[in-house]
C-alpha cells in the first residue's frame, strides 16, 4: 500500500536537501521502507505502522525548518530517533528568540528595551516605539509580524512609510510609480529577507499576504487580522497619522516607530508623532516605547556619531537659548530707559 505526503512547496527544497540526499537519508533510517520523491510529494510504500511513523518524522522535520529556517543532517537523525517533540521543543528554550530567519538565523531582542518592545507586544495592540536609528524598532516589530503570521496568528503583514522626500527628489527617479518607491521601502524589504526565503517572500507577496506600500494608500481601509508597522513615522504629519491609526480592525496590532530626531517634513508642519506622544499616552492598551543610544545594535561607531550630533544639538539649543535670553533682556532693559 502506497502512501502519499504532500509537503509545503516553500520548504520542500529545503527538506528533500541538495540532490535530495535528505531523502538519501531518510531512506537509511527507514529501511523497510521504499520513499520516491515527486515534484513537492513523497511517495512512501511499506507498512501502515512504519509509514505512519515516518509521516510523524516527516511532519516534525516541517516543523523545525518552519522554525528554525533550516535542516541538517545532525537534525534529521536526532528528531527521526525522538520518540516525541522533545528534540523540537528543546531548540525553542530561549525566550529571547522572536523567529529563526533565512538559514537558520537567530532574531532575538538583544537589548533591555526591545525585550520591553516584544513583552509589550503581547499586552497591547498599539505599540509606539521611539528612537534614534540602529536600535532595532522596525526590524523587532517586523521579525514579531513574521512570527504572528508563522503562529497562523494573524492573516497578513502591512508595511507602511509616509512618501516624505529626505533631501531627495522621487519625481527624478526613472520608472513608474512602484520603480520610483521601492528604493524608498528597500529597508522593510530588507527586514523581510532576513527572516525568510526569497522564494517564499515572494509568494506571500504576490499573494497579498504581505503587502509593502506608502501610508496614502492606507486611506479609507479597514485592517483587520494583521500586524501593521509604520515606519518613519517621525515623517507623518497629525493629520495622516491619526488617518493611519483610525485604520485598526479587529485582531489587529499597531506598530508605529520612529526617530524624532530625524524629521523631513517642512518647517510648517508639526510631526504626528509628537502630538501622538502627547495625546496618547496613558491610553489603555496603547504603550509608548522610548529607545536610546545603549539600544543601538549597529556598528559601534553608530553609538558614538548619535551622542557626538546629540551633544552638538544641545549646544545649538543652549547657544539660541542664551541668544533669546539676551534680547530679551536688550529689550527689558529699553524699555526701561524710555520709562525713565
Amino acid at each position: 500500500m502506497d502512501k502519499i505526503i504532500d509537503v509545503n512547496p516553500d520548504i520542500a527544497v529545503e527538506l528533500f536537501g541538495p540532490q535530495n540526499n535528505n531523502v538519501v537519508l531518510l531512506s537509511h533510517i527507514f529501511p523497510k521502507l521504499k520513499i520516491i520523491v515527486r515534484g513537492n510529494e513523497l511517495k512512501v510504500s511499506g507498512s501502515d505502522e512504519e509509514m505512519q511513523a515516518f509521516g510523524e518524522r516527516v511532519s516534525m522535520l516541517e516543523r523545525h525548518i518552519e522554525q528554525f529556517g533550516k535542516l541538517t543532517e545532525t537534525d534529521i537523525i536526532n528528531i527521526t530517533a525522538s520518540e516525541d517533540d522533545s528534540f523540537y521543543a528543546l531548540n525553542s528554550v530561549d525566550s529571547n528568540v522572536i523567529v529563526h530567519g533565512r538559514e537558520g538565523k537567530v532574531i532575538k531582542a538583544i537589548t533591555p528595551n526591545q525585550k520591553r518592545l516584544v513583552e509589550s507586544a503581547e499586552k497591547n495592540d498599539m505599540v509606539f516605539v521611539v528612537g534614534p536609528a540602529g536600535t532595532g524598532k522596525t526590524y523587532t516589530a517586523v521579525a514579531l509580524a513574521v512570527k504572528a503570521l508563522k503562529n497562523k496568528q494573524i492573516k497578513r503583514i502591512i508595511l507602511t512609510r509616509p512618501a516624505v522626500e529626505a533631501g531627495e527628489n522621487l519625481g527624478f527617479l526613472p520608472g513608474d510609480l512602484r520603480d520610483k518607491l521601492d528604493p524608498y521601502l528597500q529597508p522593510l524589504y530588507d527586514a523581510l529577507w532576513d527572516m525568510m526565503p526569497m522564494q517564499k517572500l515572494m509568494t506571500l507577496m504576490e499573494d497579498k499576504v504581505i503587502e509593502i506600500a506608502p501610508l496614502a494608500f492606507m486611506r479609507g481601509r479597514t485592517l483587520d487580522n494583521a500586524y501593521v508597522i509604520l515606519d518613519e513615522a517621525q515623517n507623518a504629519t497629525s493629520s495622516q497619522l491619526k488617518m493611519f491609526l483610525t485604520r485598526m480592525g479587529k485582531n489587529a496590532k499597531f506598530f508605529i516607530t520612529g526617530d524624532i530626531t530625524q524629521i523631513d517634513l517642512p518647517k510648517h508642519q508639526q510631526s504626528g508623532l509628537i502630538l501622538a506622544d502627547r495625546i496618547l499616552r496613558g491610553v489603555k492598551g496603547i504603550d509608548f516605547i522610548y529607545m536610546d543610544n545603549k539600544d543601538v545594535v549597529r556598528h559601534h561607531l553608530v553609538t558614538k556619531i548619535i551622542s557626538r550630533y546629540e551633544a552638538y544639538e544641545n549646544e545649538v539649543e543652549e547657544a539660541m537659548r542664551k541668544r533669546r535670553e539676551e534680547r530679551e533682556a536688550a529689550k527689558h532693559h529699553e524699555a526701561s530707559e524710555h520709562a525713565v
